[in-house]
């Protein structure tokens, strides 16, 4: 079985997302063709794979193009990142009812960004190594939605000249 690396983002928010991360521990005992590396923020859980607290910047980034999927709470700058860099994401919200932020404005996000062909979003922590599964076959929009209008305009031109 091939290999699939994976790169894990919680962010540098102060509240944890230790449910992610032990659903990733689970995973990667589980599954020995999972390579997971995740940057573990302000958590309490320190999971079996490599993992550090906080990375710098060059750090981030190397971890972050290495990858072939990233796995990230639902905040604004990996999400850019992962678009920009034309990743594979995969969004798991941080959910206020678990503590992990003070609000659920990321799981808003996460259903637009997968509406929209961008990313998979994974409400239910059970659903993750599903969605693994999906990432490796799914390929993402990474068109911006200007890009779309232009495309649109031009078709409608394109058509009216005929």
């Amino acid at each position: 079985m091939p290999e699939t690396r994976v790169f894990a983002s919680v962010g540098t928010h102060p509240q944890q997302f230790d449910r992610l991360l032990k659903e990733l521990d689970v995973l990667a005992k589980n599954d020995k063709s999972l390579r997971i590396f995740a940057q573990t923020g302000n958590s309490g859980f320190t999971p079996s794979f490599p993992h550090e607290k906080f990375l710098s910047g060059k750090e981030y980034e190397k971890k972050f193009r290495g990858a072939g999927i990233i796995v990230s709470h639902g905040g604004a700058g990996t999400i850019i990142s992962a678009l920009q860099m034309e990743k594979k994401l995969i969004i798991v919200p941080r959910l206020k009812k678990f503590g992990e932020h003070t609000n659920d404005h990321q799981l808003d996000l996460a259903k637009a960004l997968e509406k929209d062909g961008k990313a998979v979003a994974v409400e239910d922590i059970s659903g993750l190594a599903g969605a693994i599964e999906t990432a490796g076959h799914f390929k993402p929009d990474f068109s911006s939605s200007r890009e779309k209008l232009i495309r649109r305009i031009s078709a409608f031109l394109e058509s009216a000249e005929k």
